[in-house]
């Protein structure tokens, strides 16, 4: 049993951080990931508070909100600590958002993905209420629960490549294959001096392969912190071929381009050309031509690089003609794209502070703040990349 219970123990843990690390700005992941994680807590110190219990199906309710229509988000906020308190005294409590959660994703479920999330809801929210109920023995639960929580991860990391325009099956299999290695690596000894010992090291082992995992799934932020210590004039660099490397696995070739939603993305991906490496506008067949027409190379990363220009000058074809700068109508669709992502200004971060700006971009800076709101900026991004957008399909359709 304690064998299958680290299994299970590891693929949850993997998985969890394999979801934060993709992308910890996104809600749906970064629930899908506490999710995981809290529950590869509850299998490797069992038992745990029924409270610690309940918290994986708030997870999984608040996942399924990212899929629901925004008032169900606010909804989910704040039900969130009344379900948890409720959960120290009632273990299933958490069951009934969950349900709810579950009816309202039938309506609202991504195709390509929706009857796989159904299956695993379903199983998890009756397996949580078995759980709270004592009417099985809890380990196999658990371990039911187990490979629910994956079937879900799995599911959702698919979906989220998908809505990138990101391969995920070379990406995912490669931190999984590298990560098990390492825990078997590590796990397997303390496994051995258990058995010889018969000591009680099942702590041990659980830490060992969970710090083995975390090591493996977070390398790239490791290796980034330590070069700004150790190499700080060489950190950025470094990064930035790093980023390239990771990106790489996520690159689809045979993924049908969306040009406003991929246009939209790539340009908020700008200033990072790891992001763009697997942007599937680098697939375009203009981006090929582009390349032959100034004999280099046919590489991701020149790909990406002629991407960047191809952008920069849909851009600025939408620069008015008189002057360099201006505030009326006819420019605010350059002044949002060309001063947010082009020159890097972001006038509405407190975390942002730029020293070396020129006077240009100072200009268009005050202008921002003083008389653009954050919302307005918004909309102006997105009619403006409607328009880049249309600008890359008459490119492609001329061809």
């Amino acid at each position: 049993m304690l064998s299958v219970t680290v299994v299970s123990f590891g693929f949850a843990w993997w998985l969890g951080l394999y979801l934060l690390v993709r992308d910890p700005g996104k809600p749906l992941l970064r629930r899908t990931a506490a999710g995981l994680l809290v529950f590869a807590v509850v299998l490797a110190f069992d038992p745990v508070p029924q409270v610690v219990l309940a918290v994986p199906a708030v997870a999984w309710t608040g996942a399924i909100a990212c899929w629901l229509p925004a008032r169900f988000e606010i909804w989910w906020r704040f039900s969130i600590v009344p379900v948890l308190v409720a959960a120290v005294f009632f273990p299933f409590v958490a069951v009934v958002p969950l349900a709810v959660a579950f009816g309202l994703f039938l309506r609202h479920r991504p195709a390509r993905v929706g009857a796989v999330l159904v299956v695993a809801t379903l199983m998890f929210g009756i397996g949580t209420a078995l759980v709270g109920s004592g009417l099985l023995p809890k380990p196999l639960l658990l371990g039911a629960l187990a490979v629910d929580l994956v079937v879900f991860g799995v599911a959702v990391a698919v979906a989220d490549a998908f809505d990138e325009g990101e391969a995920v099956r070379a990406d995912m299999v490669r931190s999984l294959v590298v990560s098990f290695g390492a825990a078997v690596l590590f796990g397997a000894q303390v496994v051995v001096f258990l058995v010889l010992t018969d000591a009680r090291l099942e702590p041990l082992l659980f830490g060992t392969v969970a710090a083995a995992i975390a090591v493996q799934v977070f390398a790239s932020p490791l290796s980034a912190a330590a070069d700004r210590l150790v190499l700080p004039g060489l950190a950025k660099d470094r990064a930035e071929l790093r980023e390239v490397i990771d990106a790489l696995p996520r690159r689809d070739p045979t993924a049908d381009v969306e040009f406003t939603k991929q246009t939209r993305r790539a340009l908020s991906h700008y200033g990072d050309l790891g992001k763009l490496v697997a942007s599937p506008l680098t697939t375009l067949p203009v981006i090929a031509e582009r390349l032959s027409a100034r004999g280099a190379t046919d590489q991701p990363v020149e790909r990406a690089v002629e991407l960047k220009a191809l952008l920069l000058e849909c851009i600025t074809r939408l620069k008015p003609r008189d002057g360099d700068f201006g505030t009326s109508d006819e420019w605010r669709h350059y002044n949002a794209l060309y001063f947010y992502y082009v020159a890097g200004i972001r006038p509405y971060s407190v975390r942002t502070k730029r020293e070396d700006l020129d006077p240009l971009s100072k200009k268009a800076l005050a202008w921002f703040v003083s008389q653009v709101p954050e919302r307005t900026l918004h909309n102006w991004q997105n009619a403006g990349a409607k328009l880049v957008a249309a600008d890359l399909f008459s490119q492609v359709e001329q061809r």
